[in-house]
């Protein structure tokens, strides 16, 4: 279907209720016009929008649809009431040529990836490690997307961030002093990544409590606790309480690595300091640390071919699932466009002032 036009259910009583509802199918071009066009209406700035809206397209691409398009919806309103200064320009120091510090004044993440990528690769292939520090920023949503783009340029990356407000409860704690503070890894191989890890330190992610709850879903035991510290399986509940780490102690710790990386090194807020990345008029003010590692400078020749050789018998030998290969496919799938709950495009259309039935309006259903 053309770009422009609404997808239709054809004939039947019910077709306008059914076209109203029923989900649309968008390419990825499509998503990123819209995700670039709703960022700026909503207050951003050319560039700013464009580093923001290939990460959401990236994101529904790999079937992360929690921080695709529906998060974006967060994005706008951050936008809109001064959660984030979509203008703003980074500001980038290096106190070596190996050390990239990056301060994006309470903007978003993206653009102050984006303005040192090239020569953040550039430092990492010359020297053989090079490290990003980026400080005061809105939730960078998938993690993923930084690490999978380094190890595309053929570097091995690891990346992680905290967040606000604290959401998940230290071993033994009866209160959130932790963010999800997710960490993601990824290693190259000959025609892509070979692997990608993303997770977050929590049992689950903060948006998917968010999104059980608006689907009136109840949540697995484990993740989380309500406001007196009970196990909960009700979102609501949980939202006012805290999540769990996974892995008790040890998930417990290892956010806490990640919040001296994220936060520490970087001198963004802690987690227990940053405001909520969904209410108010303050930006979180987080962080993002990524070390980016040339393995042929580190191991030498051959080091894509030694990985995939170990990826073969990880799998077939030992019967491993590869992380990462889920993504792998659905990027894939989603060259013929990926499915998009028509209510999310009519309000995404909503920040530009437009609505999916006068002329930009974009679906199509299969």
């Amino acid at each position: 279907m053309k770009k422009g036009q609404q997808a239709t259910n054809g004939g039947g009583a019910n077709g306008a209720e059914s076209a109203a509802t029923a989900d649309l199918w968008l390419t990825l071009e499509e998503i990123q016009d819209l995700s670039q066009r709703a960022a700026e209406a909503c207050g951003a700035c050319c560039d700013n929008a464009l580093s923001l809206a290939m990460s959401i397209a990236a994101a529904e691409a790999e079937g992360l649809t929690n921080v695709g398009l529906a998060h974006l919806a967060d994005y706008c309103e951050g936008l809109r009431v001064g959660r984030i200064d979509g203008n703003v320009r980074p500001t980038v120091t290096k106190p070596t040529p190996m050390v990239f510090q990056v301060d994006v004044h309470s903007g978003l993440a993206h653009p102050g990836f984006d303005i040192v990528y090239e020569d953040l690769v550039a430092a990492a292939k010359q020297f053989g490690v090079a490290i990003f520090s980026l400080r005061n920023s809105y939730t960078c949503g998938a993690l993923g997307y930084f690490v999978s783009r380094l190890a595309s340029a053929g570097l091995v990356a690891q990346a992680t961030t905290n967040a606000g407000p604290p959401a998940v409860a230290a071993a033994g704690g009866d209160k959130p002093v932790f963010g999800t503070n997710p960490l993601a890894f990824a290693v190259p191989g000959s025609d892509g990544p070979a692997l990608i890890i993303d997770q977050s330190c929590s049992a689950t992610a903060l948006v998917n409590i968010r999104a059980a709850g608006e689907r009136g879903e109840r949540l697995p035991d484990g993740w989380a606790v309500d406001a007196q510290g009970q196990p909960t399986t009700d979102p609501k509940a949980a939202l006012t309480g805290a999540l769990l780490a996974f892995g008790g102690y040890k998930g417990s710790n290892i956010a806490l690595l990640v919040e001296m990386l994220s936060a520490g090194l970087t001198g963004a807020n802690w987690s227990c300091d940053a405001p909520s990345f969904v209410a108010g008029n303050r930006c979180p003010d987080v962080g993002l640390f990524i070390i980016a590692i040339n393995p042929a400078v580190v191991f030498g020749d051959g080091f894509e071919a030694r990985i995939s050789a170990y990826m073969d018998r990880f799998t077939h030998d030992y019967g491993g699932r590869v992380p990462g290969a889920k993504r792998a496919e659905a990027i894939r799938q989603s060259e013929q466009g990926v499915r998009v709950p028509a209510e999310l495009i009519a309000r995404l259309n909503g920040y530009i002032s437009r609505s999916i039935s006068d002329g930009y309006g974009i679906g199509r259903r299969q």
